[in-house]
């Protein structure tokens, strides 16, 4: 029986738990960069941990560090399992989180968006009708007119002869 909340728990526990770690300097690596830990996720059987993070620096800092994490996730594992009270330490796998590259994205798409609208904004202000202003079709208004009677014609049959 998986118990969510038991896992949720957990997981927090391990974020703080290996975040504290890094800030302490428990991995004396030089490769290591500015590392954030932004979220755990505990499988049902508490037996393994994902562990996502970001990197802040560039390309060549982020794969110095995810060699560094890689090469020490002993000593990381250890500092769970002694500041964990669980009957036993799960696996720690490290994965670089995508959310800022996917942010980022996202945010370059607004940005793009927002420049055509401004774009079709001045286009509108600019525009002009091709047709009436207003192309409803309104009830003609008849003005009203002296009524004049027309002139009937009497015909007789006998005058068609």
């Amino acid at each position: 029986m998986v118990d969510h909340a038991r896992a949720r728990k957990l997981a927090e526990r391990i974020k703080v738990i290996v975040a504290e770690a890094l800030e302490r300097g428990v991995i004396k690596d030089s490769r290591l960069g500015f590392v954030t830990i932004t979220d755990v996720r505990m499988t049902g059987d508490l037996q393994h941990a994902s562990i996502f993070y970001t990197v802040y620096g560039s390309d060549e800092e982020r794969d110095e560090t995810v060699a560094a994490l890689k090469d020490n996730t002993g000593r990381i594992r250890g500092e769970v399992g002694r500041n964990l009270t669980v009957r036993l330490t799960p696996t720690i796998e490290f994965h670089l989180d995508a959310l800022p590259d996917t942010a980022k994205s996202i945010d370059d798409l607004l940005a793009k968006a927002h420049a055509a609208d401004a774009e079709v904004e001045a286009l509108a202000k600019k525009a002009a009708y091709a047709g009436d202003a207003d192309p409803y079709v309104k009830p003609r208004e008849i003005e009203p007119e002296l009524e004049i009677e027309p002139e009937l014609e009497i015909v007789s049959e006998s005058d068609e002869d």
